[in-house]
């Protein structure tokens, strides 16, 4: 009759149980870092308002992004896990005194985009708020948006309205 693993356990002396015990918290705490090390750093969200109403606050995947002034205006948050397939962006335009005697109230918009490709390098998730409600988003290892050339029209009309 072969013996059970409790009676195994017994016949060990007290070095050979503290061995399996180590062994047993070396696999798990190796197992974590190596997990760890898999997974994608946190990031940094920067925004970018190209459009002529202030952004009030915005957030990706539930992760707050700070506001953003009209006209080119934008602010960095750091430090989150923005993982997933998919982006979920939600945004609150304000307005500034004149646009509300014009008229205009505060809006809650919400977009579901598609996770641009991501480097272990990048850092920084740059949100692009556009008019029309649009929004475009790029990650990059710097603090300038790999978008600024393709978007040069929206900075280019951002410079005009703030010297007006």
């Amino acid at each position: 009759m072969r013996p059970t693993l409790t009676q195994r356990w017994k016949r060990l002396s007290g070095h050979q149980k503290a061995l399996v015990h180590w062994l047993v918290l070396g696999t798990l705490v190796a197992g974590y870092f190596i997990w760890q090390s898999s997974r994608m750093p946190g990031a940094g969200l920067y925004g970018h308002n190209h459009t002529d109403r202030p952004i009030f606050s915005y957030f990706v995947n539930d992760h707050w992004g700070g506001n953003a002034a009209a006209n080119g205006g934008g602010g960095l948050t750091c430090c989150w896990r923005i993982e997933g397939k998919d982006l979920k962006v939600d945004w609150i335009k304000s307005m500034t005194s004149t646009q509300y005697e014009q008229g205009a109230r505060e809006e809650t918009l919400s977009i579901k985009i598609p996770n641009p490709p991501r480097k272990r390098t990048d850092d920084t998730l740059h949100v692009h708020f556009l008019p029309g409600d649009q929004v475009r988003v790029a990650w990059s290892d710097k603090h300038t948006s790999p978008l600024k050339e393709e978007l040069e029209t929206f900075y280019a009309g951002d410079q005009e309205r703030r010297s007006e």
